[in-house]
């Protein structure tokens, strides 16, 4: 890489840049930006992406304020991948010759110092003019570029780039494209904030006082005190010990979009648990049932904390009163479990051996739980009602009882797997199918891996896994 020689220093964050070109290996005398998207791998990224509904406000602001006859707006992805551009016919002919339009890489790594890369890599505003830039072709551009930060993960998932030939950008242009970033993440926070009500009212009866309600990125919802509203903790495994603000220690317990967090009882600040287990419920609101019937050979319940195995059957059970809150009589029951064949003297027998594990939970006349009940395959399928791809995807980790040969218990899983599978390859983008694609009907399906082969971008690591799985399966090994 030629770095250009100029009678003043560069800005120390140009020369920053610079070096970080360098290292990435930049040539100087690249044409234009690398293409990494085609034109329906763009639509599928830009429905996936969550500036997708903000778009147009931020078209607004932006037009009010740039001058739309002469600029080029760019809204690109976390990676640098340009998904949105909107100017006049005349910039965005020139801004076609070095690839900065939809579908194509910004990222310091692939043409160094630019508006949007260095935007990405420092997490800050940034302004390149004209031979501050590495690549020759582009010293007849400048850009401003601001990143956006995703206030639910505290991650950068995109930037916000404004970029003209040398004489139509002014320098103040980067105060414009970080209010653009800001006002898009208030708009994020909005959004953020919605789902956090939504959560609250489902599952903050089940804190039982010194509970600590945690979503899935590790933000707290709700807690005893209210000074811990807001703060970040690893996210658990499920099931994990996890360390309290306070120093206590606490059990997670997984329910879908969330953690509830139990302290162990009588923990102390600064204790740890001297062995596994979890908190019993207070004697206020009703018992919370958790079924993890999805991708697994072994069915398992956990009720207000503490683990239960299940049986198959159990499970079938457990499942089919989830699906029908009003309740099944006996032989709505037995038709679900058996078939034809079935007797509700066979479902009796069940539902006593049921009733040992959870007592009076299990009522009859008809058979119904009386307890809040949190079904993994229930929150996937709410999910996909809602337009959450992404979130169902992450949290689909298999089939529904997958020895199950109950019928209801098949159609309802044959259903969900049908279900994830369109919505993954329809509307879910790059990750949720990558997702989708380690998952056991994930890794033989030939049109997924086809797809994810094209969505993702050329220089993503996991493509040739992608690549040798979707060899083995064209050549019948798999």
């Amino acid at each position: 890489m030629v770095v250009q020689n100029q009678a003043v220093a560069a800005r120390p964050p140009i020369a920053e840049s610079w070096r970080r070109s360098r290292d990435a290996g930049v040539d100087a005398a690249v044409a234009a930006a690398p293409l990494v998207f085609d034109r329906d791998t763009v639509a599928d990224a830009r429905g996936a992406h969550p500036l997708d509904p903000h778009l147009p406000l931020l078209r607004e602001l932006l037009r009010g304020v740039a001058d739309e006859t002469e600029h080029l707006m760019v809204i690109t992805d976390e990676a640098g991948h340009a998904l949105w551009t909107q100017g006049p016919p005349a910039v965005r002919r020139e801004a076609e010759r070095i690839g900065l339009m939809e579908g194509f890489c910004w990222a310091e790594g692939a043409v160094g110092t630019n508006g949007i890369g260095t935007a990405l890599a420092t997490g800050r505003a940034e302004y390149v003019y004209a031979t501050e830039h590495v690549a020759h072709v582009l010293h007849r551009w400048s850009c401003a570029g601001a990143p956006i930060t995703d206030p639910d993960t505290g991650r950068v998932i995109g930037c916000i780039d404004v970029s003209a030939t040398v004489e139509k950008l002014h320098p103040a242009t980067v105060a414009l494209v970080a209010a653009a970033a800001r006002l898009a993440e208030s708009r994020l926070e909005v959004d953020m904030r919605r789902r956090d009500e939504r959560l609250r009212e489902r599952f903050l009866r089940h804190l039982r006082g010194a509970g600590v309600l945690l979503t899935a990125t590790g933000r707290i919802l709700a807690a005893g005190r209210e000074d811990w509203r807001g703060r970040r903790l690893a996210v658990p495994s499920e099931g994990g010990a996890v360390t309290l603000p306070d120093g206590r220690a606490a059990v997670a317990e997984p329910l879908g979009e969330v953690y509830l967090l139990r302290p162990y009882p009588g923990a102390a600040p600064g204790t740890a648990p001297a062995a596994a287990g979890a908190a019993r419920p207070g004697a206020d609101g009703r018992s919370l049932l958790t079924l993890s019937l999805l991708g697994t050979d072994q069915p398992s319940a956990r009720l207000d904390g503490v683990h239960l195995p299940l049986t198959l059957r159990h499970a079938e059970i457990l499942a089919l009163l989830a699906l029908h809150p009003e309740g099944l009589s006996g032989d709505r029951l037995s038709w679900h479990l058996y078939g034809d064949e079935g007797s509700p003297v066979t479902v009796r027998a069940e539902i006593h051996r049921l009733r040992a594990q959870l007592g009076g939970l299990v009522r009859a006349k008809p058979y119904r739980l009386d307890c809040a009940i949190d079904a993994d395959f229930l929150t996937v399928r709410r999910l996909l009602d809602e337009g959450d791809v992404a979130a169902a995807v992450r949290l689909y980790d298999g089939e529904l009882l997958p020895r199950s040969d109950a019928p209801a218990v098949r159609a309802e899983r044959d259903e969900l797997a049908v279900r994830i599978r369109r919505s993954a390859l329809d509307r879910g983008g790059a990750e949720a199918l990558w997702t989708y694609a380690q998952t056991e009907q994930g890794r033989t399906d030939l049109e997924a891996l086809e797809r994810l082969g094209d969505v993702l971008p050329q220089d993503d690591p996991r493509l040739p896994a992608v690549a040798t799985r979707r060899a083995l399966l064209l050549d019948g090994d798999a």
